[in-house]
């Protein structure tokens, strides 16, 4: 058992522990249909339990509503203190295909589809995949704020926001997380990093790892080796150093991989460390 990364409190309600785990790849090729292995999927799941995982990231649009039927099968009834988030605003024509819709009745139904999927009768956080550029803001904002008040959400975030996206939301509902890509070599955002630890809102890295496209980086494989750990490891170690609001999710359909993650909780970077990963280069 790890510290996993110590806790944050989302929305100032929910304590987690700062490394959870992303469940987009619990599916099958291109985040589409069914995974490889079912099985092996839900162990992973009960696996991140026992090791005191308690937050899990999920989609409607993976599979699509293959992951959250996969959570729902390991894990319900539920730990009383596993926070499950979701999210609605894109559709899957196909395999890595993906198409905003912020169309508020798409994403009302979209809330009761989650709900009956991983059987709850309110979702923890529920988090506004993309913003539709050609449906007002105020309409997306607005149908999410009235789930919340009607006891479907608890809890809303967004996701590839800039801060002028998240302040204006801020205007018509309270926002405990913001989920954006971010890793050790993409840190385009981080004015939003800094913004959300200023205003304590939980930051949540997709694409932590870049898709494992990250080993081949020399300032990480340098660290990784001081360390005796992997290169994967310290990337999520990076992510946990670089601010208290950030909430990594790496994601796997395998235990043995699972274990990896989990234990990059326990590696500390110093100084030099952080210093040397200032130098890994940006991806593309």
């Amino acid at each position: 058992m790890t510290d996993l990364g110590g806790t944050i409190a989302l929305g100032g309600e929910l304590s987690v522990h700062r490394l959870g785990f992303g469940a987009m790849r619990l599916t099958g090729p291109g985040i589409f249909g069914e995974p490889a292995n079912r099985d092996e999927c839900r162990r992973v799941l009960r696996r991140a339990v026992e090791l005191g995982v308690d937050f899990i990231d999920t989609a409607d649009s993976y599979g699509p509503n293959v992951s959250e039927e996969i959570i729902a099968e390991a894990l319900h009834p539920y730990p009383p203190n596993l926070v499950i988030a979701t999210k609605a605003g894109l559709l899957r024509p196909g395999p890595h295909e993906w198409t905003v819709n912020g169309d508020p009745k798409r994403l009302r139904a979209a809330c009761e589809g989650s709900l009956r999927r991983l059987r709850v009768d309110r979702i923890d956080l529920y988090q506004l995949h993309r913003i539709d550029p050609d449906v007002p803001e105020a309409d997306q904002f607005g149908v999410l704020e009235d789930l919340r008040r009607e006891g479907k959400i608890r809890l809303v975030g967004l996701s590839e926001a800039g801060v002028p996206a998240i302040e204006r939301a801020r205007r018509v509902l309270p926002i405990a997380s913001v989920q954006n890509k971010y890793n050790v070599a993409d840190r385009s955002y981080d004015d939003v990093v800094d913004y959300c630890e200023l205003e304590s809102i939980a930051f949540i890295p997709w694409y932590p790892l870049g898709a494992g496209a990250l080993t081949g980086q020399a300032a990480l494989t340098g660290v990784a080796v001081r360390h005796r750990a992997t290169p994967m490891q310290v990337a999520l170690a990076w992510l946990l150093a670089r601010s208290p609001v950030i909430v990594p999710i790496p994601g796997t359909s395998s235990v043995a991989h699972l274990d990896e993650n989990v234990a990059a909780a326990r590696l500390r970077l110093d100084r030099d460390d952080l210093d040397a990963l200032t130098r890994v280069s940006p991806q593309g």
